[in-house]
């Protein structure tokens, strides 16, 4: 069964604004809320409110990132969380990106793929009711046991964007959650974890009409991540490298606006979700087709109703 996400909160609409919304989402057809973290809400209590708004909604985080908490915070995080899902919750871990943890977060940015892998082998034993006392490569923990253990612990993917993460995704982990990627790039990271692992992609969709204000708004949000080194690299093993050569070159001499201007139509279009709510669901509905599971929206502002948008993109 393909679900059908939305990244909660909605931008510039209050938290407690969202009730109304979230109460109708099952009845939409959504099955999934998910909740992001960068500068806005934190992750975790847009969804402690949806879990009382909407206690059909499955609930995740794509994601959390495993520097700017330490292991014991996350792990009550957590379990606070999964206490008030009860097997509705799925924490979403991943390495963020060097912005985020050590520029806002004043927290070192080092051995990405190790701190991932030793934060969700902790994960698993704290989130499991044991006492942990452990040497991993990147960090060390003593005698650290939840006093609220949930009674059923919570499922945790893996943000992963290239084939180490995505198959310690999927032989540790219990799914993988990545993004910025077309339908067309599904079955290359599908080949990587295999037919049985949850694949959940964060989606980012603009219901316009106005094909070129859709491209531009896409051209300031690919530019903004694409030029990161992850999500570079991410794009040249997905076959990019060229497309996106021109935009990597002005950025890094520092013309902003050149860099938007030289990304080609046809990587937002490929990227970007835009035209009308029919179309937009089309779209949508083609990353299922091509193998992945759980498609959650990422509603981009259009100057329309949000509300109204969300109901307008609910599958059909």
């Amino acid at each position: 069964m393909t679900r059908w996400g939305i990244t909660i909160p909605l931008t510039g609409v209050p938290l407690t604004a969202h009730r109304e919304l979230i109460e109708r989402l099952p009845d939409l057809g959504y099955t999934d809320a998910w909740s992001a973290e960068t500068a806005g809400a934190d992750a975790f209590s847009p969804l402690l409110l949806a879990s009382q708004w909407a206690p059909q909604l499955r609930l995740g985080t794509a994601i959390v990132p495993v520097y700017t908490r330490g292991p014991g915070l996350l792990a009550m995080s957590a379990a606070a969380l999964a206490e008030a899902a009860p097997e509705r919750f799925v924490l979403g871990i991943g390495t963020s990106s060097p912005v985020i943890v050590s520029n806002w977060n004043a927290a070192e940015f080092a051995k990405p793929y190790q701190r991932t892998r030793d934060t969700l082998r902790f994960l698993r034993s704290a989130l499991a009711g044991e006492k942990v006392s452990a040497e991993y490569e990147t960090f060390s923990v003593s005698k650290f046991k939840l006093e609220r253990v949930p009674e059923v612990a919570p499922r945790i993917m893996l943000a992963a964007l290239r084939p180490g993460m995505l198959r310690l995704a999927a032989k540790e982990a219990d799914g993988a959650i990545t993004n910025w990627l077309a339908p067309t790039d599904v079955p290359k990271v599908r080949a990587e974890i295999g037919p049985d692992v949850e694949l959940v992609a964060r989606i980012f969709v603009c219901p316009t009409e106005d094909a070129s204000a859709a491209r531009a708004l896409g051209r300031m949000l690919i530019s903004s991540y694409l030029t990161v080194p992850v999500y570079a690299a991410f794009h040249d093993w997905l076959g990019r490298g060229e497309a996106l050569r021109k935009m990597h070159e002005l950025w890094a001499a520092g013309d902003r606006k050149g860099a938007n201007a030289a990304i080609p139509d046809e990587v937002v279009d490929d990227l970007i979700v835009h035209g009308s709510p029919e179309a937009c669901r089309e779209r949508l509905q083609s990353y299922a087709d091509n193998g992945l599971d759980t498609p959650v929206i990422a509603l981009l502002p259009t100057g329309g109703n949000p509300a109204e948008q969300v109901e307008a993109l609910a599958p059909r």
